[in-house]
């Protein structure tokens, strides 16, 4: 039986804070106890946000906090054409389509039918998409797009699980609500969600599947926030013929307000509490993780 192998993937758009060491030492620590490998992959597809300054601090933070990693590191930005040739099969399928409207448009629809009953919302609590793409003829599709507008491709996903049936994943964790086990995937909450746009051929969705994949990876350990994600990876994986690592979601290090720790809300980095002369044992403390091995 091979090793499990497991991964931390953040992405170099700010400085990693505590509930990003919390994820990374979970993983470095369930690798090591198991004989595991434990890799480390920069998720860097968004070059509008993503600087070469925060991805040497990941390996800085990393580094000090006591964590090895297996080299090379994969970056997504190095593998573009891999994600282009998924999105090809995916077509071929006839499971995508382009869809025009910009977030403006899409806030303008589902307020203008929120007016008549409560629009559905994803598990992140954003709307549905309410837009019209699915029922352009492929006349229209083409005539836009060769205009030059901006588009989206989103996943049919109503074909797509008629396409594949009913799935699950093995929970070794647990979900928002407990949900722990064998879990039903339902992916129809996330409507049809975007893989693609035109000037980049990739989404996370679809990114972290696929290098789950070639690098082997058997244990996907990440926060709680991400568990409904699940429910779109299983879909992606069966229709890509991609095999389904076991899941574990952890709880989240959430801040004084309650809320989770984020980049977006500027929670405190690691580089600062280490200026503080915190020390990462100390951090392991915080954390209410056993002592470095």
């Amino acid at each position: 039986m091979l090793p499990p192998v497991f991964r931390f993937a953040p992405s170099p758009n700010g400085r990693l804070h505590l509930g990003h060491a919390y994820s990374a030492l979970l993983n470095f620590d369930l690798a090591r106890r198991s004989g595991g490998r434990f890799l480390l992959r920069i998720e860097d597809i968004d070059q509008t946000r993503c600087r070469p300054e925060f991805e040497a601090a990941i390996y800085d933070d990393l580094a000090w906090l006591g964590i090895e990693w297996h080299e090379p590191v994969r970056r997504q930005s190095e593998h573009l054409e891999l994600y282009r040739q998924a999105i090809d099969r995916l077509q071929a399928a006839g499971l995508l389509y382009p869809a025009f409207e910009s977030r403006a448009e899409i806030a303008r629809l589902v307020a203008a039918r929120e007016r008549e009953a409560p629009w559905p919302r994803d598990p992140d609590g954003a709307p549905l998409y309410p837009g019209e793409g699915r029922r352009l003829s492929a006349e229209q599709r083409r005539s836009r797009i060769d205009a030059g507008a901006p588009f989206a491709l989103r996943l049919d996903v109503a074909a797509a699980q008629q396409m594949t049936g009913p799935l699950d994943w093995q929970e070794l964790g647990a979900g928002p609500g407990g949900e722990t086990g064998t879990v039903i995937a339902e992916p129809q909450r996330w409507g049809d969600v975007v893989l693609a746009r035109k000037e980049i051929p990739t989404s996370y969705h679809l990114s972290v599947v696929i290098d789950d994949a070639l690098q082997g990876v058997t244990e996907v350990v990440r926060g709680q926030d991400l568990f409904w994600s699940t429910s779109v990876h299983r879909l992606l994986q069966q229709l890509l013929g991609l095999p389904a690592p076991r899941y574990r979601h952890h709880s989240l290090v959430l801040g004084d307000d309650g809320l989770k720790l984020s980049k977006s809300t500027k929670a405190t980095a690691l580089a600062e509490l280490r200026a503080a002369g915190l020390t990462p044992a100390a951090i392991r403390d915080q954390l209410a993780l056993p002592p470095a091995t």
